[in-house]
């Protein structure tokens, strides 16, 4: 078993003074568990000294049910009775809590399983919540838990302002080595939003460490990262969702697998490994999605296997990747045109990369 005490069991064990005779509101999801696998979510509303009165849900739902960019609505939570508030609805709105549904409640407490990429919109959720608390003067407490990629290891660009979205709402490169309590203290200070905020810290958690160093169970925190596996190569490969080539979803290796029905499987596997990018090898595969792009019909590509993670870049491995498909593939290769979180005045690689910079190098017309 882990030696790891997460920020849920410090705060039931040292803390609780910090929550007793308060009304609680919480921002989480099924995948925040402690090493017993027990949820957050049981553990605060079966404590004897703890008022827990409303949920607030990310984007997937608060069980992790629903697909990326797919609405949820309120609801009311089937294991506790509670209401549960959606920050994941049909229009950007929705994304930020009403003050209303806050002003009931003395302390939010946050505990959120981020996988370390600056896509995942978890840390927007959370960071959007401390700036309504900010202005109605409510304490946010943030139970810290491991950054699943490590908290050393930076890579990518910075965002640019200008190109912000539920994908890149603040600046940050897009392997941002911090875990959640650290981005927490980060957007407070940078962000100006006078937030009353106290963070939990782990005891035992080494920055060096990956998740599987840390002893505790991999519990995927949306329906598509269903393994470390699949955090590792996501700050790279999640950019071909900006693209109209499978990333894997409706398959059983999302962001590991990736295609299209038109590329040549063995041809461009050997030109990926050609590149001879370190820690990675590309092995030629077929596969049929059963949702989502080309659900349905048989496509072929590579899957991404991670040789040494220690020299692996998954940032610079995804940019590679895109290069090679526009080259081999230039008639056939598009870029993603639909509305993409939101936003229907940028392309989405645009959101992704945080600038309109590769876009524009690798287009068509030069």
């Amino acid at each position: 078993m882990s030696s790891i005490k997460l920020g849920i069991d410090v705060l039931l064990e040292e803390n609780l003074d910090l929550v007793t005779n308060k009304k609680v509101a919480l921002l989480s999801h099924a995948s925040a568990v402690n090493k017993e696998y027990k949820m957050t979510l049981e553990l605060l509303h079966e404590h004897p000294d703890i008022t827990l009165i409303k949920l607030f849900a990310p984007e997937h739902g608060f069980y992790g049910t629903a697909q990326d960019m797919e609405a949820v609505s309120d609801a009311t939570d089937s294991l506790t009775g509670l209401p549960t508030i959606s920050l994941y609805g049909k229009t950007i709105e929705t994304l930020t809590p009403k003050p209303q549904d806050l002003e009931d409640s003395d302390v939010l407490i946050c505990d959120l399983q981020d996988i370390g990429s600056r896509y995942y919109t978890f840390i927007y959720t959370m960071a959007l919540c401390m700036k309504v608390c900010g202005k109605l003067k409510k304490r946010v407490i943030i139970l810290d838990r491991p950054n699943p990629l490590n908290g050393i290891t930076v890579e990518g660009d910075v965002l640019d302002p200008n190109f912000s979205s539920f994908v890149g709402l603040y600046p940050l490169p897009v392997r941002h080595g911090m875990t959640i309590g650290e981005l927490a203290q980060h957007f407070n200070e940078t962000q100006n939003f006078h937030c009353d905020l106290t963070v939990i810290k782990m005891q035992g958690w080494q920055r060096d460490m990956y998740w599987d160093d840390t002893g505790l169970e991999f519990v995927p925190p949306s329906p598509n990262m269903p393994s470390l596996n699949a955090a590792l190569v996501y700050p790279g490969m999640c950019l071909l969702e900006a693209t109209e080539l499978s990333e894997g979803r409706g398959t059983t290796k999302p962001f590991e697998w990736f295609g299209a029905p038109y590329i040549k499987a063995k041809d461009f596997a050997a030109h990926l490994n050609a590149l001879n990018l370190e820690g990675v090898y590309f092995r030629p595969i077929h596969f049929k999605p059963s949702f989502q792009k080309w659900a349905g019909i048989e496509c072929h590509g590579a899957q991404i296997h991670v040789t040494n993670r220690n020299t692996f870049k998954p940032y610079h491995t995804g940019l590679k990747i895109l290069e090679t498909i526009i080259k081999d593939y230039p008639n056939d290769f598009q870029w993603r045109e639909k509305p993409y979180e939101f936003v229907t005045d940028k392309p989405a690689i645009d959101l992704l990369t945080g600038s309109n910079a590769f876009r524009i190098t690798h287009s068509k017309n030069n």
